[in-house]
Order: C-alpha cells, then sequence, then structure tokens
C-alpha cells in the first residue's frame, strides 16, 4: 500500500519560539473564540505559531480547519500532517481524527493501529470500523465476540450503520459467540477493558494520556468532519431481499466508469460463501448507476470470499464510487493497490 506522500507544511521553528503554558492556553481558547465567531482567517492566525511551537490542541484546530476548509483551502494532506503532530503528543481527539482520515484516504494498514486504540477508548466511528475489522480478520486477527461487542457498543452510541451491521452479524456469528460479545460489551460499558486481541502497536508509540490542556474546536460531529461519515466498511454485506437481475440503466453523464489497467477497487463485503457474495453483486448491479460496467472480483482467503468491484485508476475514483453504492444502502471500502 503506497502512503500518500506528505508535504513539509511546518517551518523550520524560530529560536525563541516558546510560550508559558498560561499563556498558550488562553491564545488558543481566543483562537477558539473567533472560531466560533465565524472569524476563521483570526482562528488561524491565532493557532499557526502556536502549532508550530508545538501546542497540540492548536495542532489539532489547524488540522480540522485544513480538513473542513475554513480560514484556508481544504487540503488532506496538510490536515493529516497537523493531526500526526497532535497524536505524536498523545492527543486523543487528534488521534481519533487521523486514524479514521487515514482510513479513508485509503491507509487502512496505517490507520488501524490507532483506530484499535480509539475503540478501545469508546469511539464509536472507530469501534464500528475496528469491529469490521475483527470480524472479517483482514486487517485484524479475526475475532467474532470482540466484533460482536464492539459493535454493540458503536450502536448503542447511536451509529446507524453499526445497528445495521449489527443485525446483520446477528444471522451470521453463532449464539454462544454472540453472548460471549454482549457480555463483553457489558464490561466496556461499566468501564472494564477486558485484555484485547493481540496487534502490532503503531509507529510512533505515545504515552500515557495527559489531561485536555485548553479549549479545541470541537469536531463536527461528533469527533470528526462530515465527511468522516459513515464509517468506510460493513462487517458484512448478507443481503436478504431476493436477487434480481440486472438490469443496467444508462450511465449518465460525468458517470464513474472502469479504467482498463487501474489497480484500485472498492470492497463490498466478506461472505462465508461465494454464493452470496455472488447475489449481492446481482442485486447491487441492477441497483447502482453504471455499476454493472464494472467486473466483480472474488477473492478468497481465511474462510471468506470477498467482493470487490474494479478496475479503478485511483483512490478518487474509487472513492466516488463507493459513495454511489452507500447511497444504495451497501457501505463499502475503497482497496488499494
Amino acid at each position: 500500500m503506497n502512503p500518500i506522500a506528505r508535504p513539509i507544511v511546518i517551518a523550520a521553528m524560530a529560536t525563541g519560539l516558546l510560550l508559558a503554558a498560561g499563556a498558550a492556553r488562553a491564545d488558543v481558547k481566543a483562537g477558539v473564540d473567533a472560531w466560533n465567531q465565524g472569524d476563521y482567517d483570526r482562528a488561524i492566525a491565532t493557532w499557526r505559531p502556536l502549532a508550530i511551537g508545538g501546542d497540540a490542541d492548536a495542532q489539532f484546530n489547524l488540522g480540522q480547519a485544513y480538513k473542513l476548509g475554513r480560514g484556508v483551502p481544504v487540503d488532506i494532506a496538510v490536515a493529516l500532517e497537523w493531526f500526526r503532530r497532535a497524536a505524536d503528543q498523545n492527543h486523543e481527539k487528534a488521534r481519533d481524527n487521523y486514524g479514521l482520515l487515514l482510513f479513508q484516504q485509503g491507509r487502512q494498514e496505517d490507520a488501524i493501529p490507532y483506530i484499535r486504540a480509539s475503540a478501545e477508548r469508546g469511539e464509536p466511528r472507530a469501534q464500528y470500523v475496528y469491529a469490521t475489522a475483527l470480524f472479517n480478520g483482514d486487517l485484524a486477527p479475526r475475532d467474532w465476540p470482540r466484533a460482536y461487542a464492539l459493535m454493540t457498543r458503536a450502536s448503542q452510541a447511536g451509529l446507524a450503520q453499526a445497528t445495521t451491521s449489527l443485525a446483520q452479524m446477528d444471522s451470521f456469528i453463532p449464539e454462544a459467540e454472540r453472548a460471549q460479545g454482549l457480555a463483553l460489551a457489558t464490561a466496556m460499558a461499566n468501564g472494564q477493558t477486558p485484555a484485547p486481541a493481540p496487534a502490532a502497536a503503531p509507529d510512533r508509540v505515545a504515552p500515557p494520556p495527559a489531561p485536555v490542556r485548553a479549549p479545541v474546536v470541537a469536531a463536527a460531529p461528533p469527533v470528526a468532519p462530515p465527511d468522516l461519515a459513515p464509517p468506510p466498511r460493513p462487517p458484512v454485506s448478507i443481503d436478504a431481499r431476493p436477487a434480481r437481475p440486472a438490469t443496467p440503466a444508462p450511465r449518465p453523464a460525468g458517470a464513474i466508469a472502469p479504467t482498463p489497467g487501474g489497480r484500485w477497487r472498492v470492497q463490498l463485503g466478506a461472505f462465508g460463501e461465494t454464493g452470496r457474495a455472488q447475489a449481492l453483486w446481482r442485486s447491487l448491479s441492477g441497483r447502482v448507476s453504471g455499476l454493472s460496467a464494472f467486473q466483480p472480483v472474488y477473492v478468497t482467503g481465511g474462510g471468506l470470499t470477498r467482493l470487490q468491484a474494479g478496475s479503478l485508476a485511483s483512490a478518487a475514483e474509487a472513492q466516488r464510487l463507493c459513495a454511489q453504492i452507500s447511497r444504495a444502502g451497501t457501505p463499502c471500502i475503497v482497496k488499494a493497490p
């Protein structure tokens, strides 16, 4: 998986650019006040020197600004850089946003350690994504009880996609493992932290959590910018409706088309039986405009068949196709080369 090249966005720190902790907190809050008043230019001007000087709250806030395009142009690479710098200082909201945004950009392997940590702290969208990984067993070791527990917690937090996925899990995970998952979810709700499944540590190891030092701009809703929601992937796509013959509609102008030799794909789900994957493809290719022009790809391994559609020339094209499929009621995930 090729990581997105990160541009250099932070100039060399000027000699002596050190602020007293109290002054830094006051200045960060002044930027927050300007932001809340809609004065984004003043907020950015307030935070930037603090962020360059190493203030994690200011770094997180600049990441939000570049993600949302307020006071600065939208620039995902720059947003990622600011989130990363704050995350390296164990800023929890920055770690949440950094992992989810990496995942959205197709860098799933880089993202999963952050998403795992966020899920264990109780972030609902991270719980949804990590539960999916544990169910499918492709980005984390397969663990159905823990997947069911995390999906339950995400559903209890009001995440609609998690509620849908949980219903699909009900018809797929054996009752005994669902019972284990519910017990684990109850323990999580009571503040207990059962030992997680083994997983690789992040490349950047952060110190233990520190108290929040100053007000920060709340990420839109509830933690990250809107285009990080819905979460990018279902645990399994189980289509209980009868499959319908494919009846492709005429492709509108500007519709996404397959690219011969393209290396990007969109994954639509993972199934214990190949027939389920084939049934979902027949159903979706009749409901999603232009999807029938793509070739289904059935990737087998680990006892599962993963349904993918390809080929596409870029991550952007794959994201557009995934968005079309999601609007038809089937969440999906972009698969990088």
